[in-house]
């Protein structure tokens, strides 16, 4: 896909607040998202400055990714012009304020894969364990991934009730009980548009046309059932709790004007395999998105002292891009379906402000973080909220953002 009339960054609405430069939500994004008002049924929608502008032209959003993406590229120009400052026969009659809207689960989750794609993470957690030998053997070669679970994927802003599992320290037995490390992990969803049919590969140079678009993604994970329990098969109760996603989808088409090469491997590293490489995907696989994770506990919320931010992260510094993470999904013949989410694994940078999980902020809980209340945290506790929030911005483009992702820790069930 190519730049065209709805990137223009002169381009205004009709709706004012979208005109702001601190909209997430300019005429230039045009975020899908699932909504209701009031009783009535669940509608498409798509976000547009504070309000969401309601699209008949779909029953869901699932339908419109499966008709791929140029389908969603038509659609958004014809968005784009009726949301248009010049549109002579604006339809207010469709447009809703988001505060008067409940905003739903954006799609129809069938599957749900998770994928480890930042090397800057997998250094980090792998020296915690493995100090001469962080990463595994496969890494550079293959984007590390494993099944997730669909039905645990909730929306932003519902409470995450913290996990039970088996705990095991030290030479002592196992106990079951709640988890005692609770963490968050921040991380790009990826929504496929278009499938593939079972036994049939997605080459890397046509993934991204199977790529709907983008949202934010917390993986919460139980880092002391996860140590005992992820041998040898890997994760399983640990993350299957809940995964929380934003309500809003910013398609691939949104995000052109932020499109970089892709990560620069270090000297010395294994070029991608075949089914991994194309010269598209190296001169415009990455995304320059920046990731933000932003924290209060229940005693700040009480004092009224606004969220701390805790990192920063670039997407394009992902060692893996999203068409990679797609083609190697679909290699062995995996066939991919509209709605299906993928999950980028946590996003981390070099730096100690862009680490994306408490396990690296901590470094395991050793350097706890000390907060404006007075109050110190390793891990979570209950009460406290974890909010995501992403945003694109290049000097010669409009500003767009992803939104916000929210969830508050609840207190566990009795074991």
């Amino acid at each position: 896909m190519a730049l065209n009339e709805t990137h223009d960054p002169s381009l205004e609405s009709w709706v004012e607040s979208a005109n702001s430069p601190e909209s997430d939500f300019p005429i230039q994004n045009l975020p899908f998202c699932i909504f209701r008002h009031g009783h009535a049924a669940p509608r498409v929608g798509v976000g547009i400055g504070d309000s969401i502008l309601d699209v008949p032209d779909y029953p869901s959003i699932n339908a419109l990714m499966e008709r791929g993406r140029a389908a969603a590229a038509e659609l958004r120009l014809k968005l784009s012009r009726v949301l248009r400052a010049d549109n002579p026969y604006p339809p207010r009659a469709l447009l809703f304020k988001q505060s008067e809207c409940t905003l739903l689960m954006p799609a129809h989750i069938g599957d749900f894969s998770d994928f480890y794609a930042s090397i800057f993470h997998a250094t980090n957690v792998g020296s915690m364990f493995r100090p001469d030998n962080p990463l595994m053997p496969n890494y550079k070669w293959l984007p590390v991934g494993y099944h997730a679970r669909a039905s645990s994927v909730i929306a932003s802003g519902e409470p995450v009730r913290r996990p039970c599992g088996q705990i095991q320290e030290g030479s002592s037995p196992p106990v079951f009980a709640a988890s005692r490390q609770l963490d968050y992990e921040c991380e790009l969803g990826c929504f496929i548009g278009r499938g593939n049919e079972l036994g049939q590969p997605i080459p890397i140079a046509e993934a991204e046309q199977h790529i709907f678009g983008v949202c934010l993604l917390n993986d919460w994970s139980a880092r002391d059932l996860q140590r005992w329990e992820y041998q040898p098969l890997g994760p399983f109760l640990a993350k299957s709790f809940a995964t929380t996603i934003s309500p809003w989808i910013v398609t691939m088409d949104a995000l052109e004007p932020f499109r970089a090469p892709r990560f620069e491997r270090p000297a010395g590293d294994p070029a991608p395999l075949v089914h991994l490489d194309c010269a598209a995907d190296r001169e415009r696989g990455g995304i320059a998105l920046h990731i933000e994770v932003w924290f209060s506990t229940a005693r700040m919320r009480e004092e009224k002292i606004a969220p701390v931010r805790l990192s920063r992260a670039r997407f394009e510094q992902m060692y893996w891009t999203l068409a990679q993470m797609v083609a190697h999904h679909a290699s062995n013949g995996c066939n991919l379906r509209p709605g299906d989410l993928l999950g980028s694994g946590t996003i981390s940078g070099p730096a100690k402000d862009e680490r994306g999980c408490l396990l690296e902020l901590t470094w395991r809980g050793t350097e706890p973080l000390s907060l404006p209340t007075g109050e110190s945290r390793k891990f979570l506790e209950d009460g406290d909220e974890v909010i995501l929030r992403g945003f694109a911005e290049r000097e010669g483009a409009r500003r767009i953002g992803l939104g916000e992702c929210r969830g508050i820790i609840a207190p566990a069930n009795k074991p």
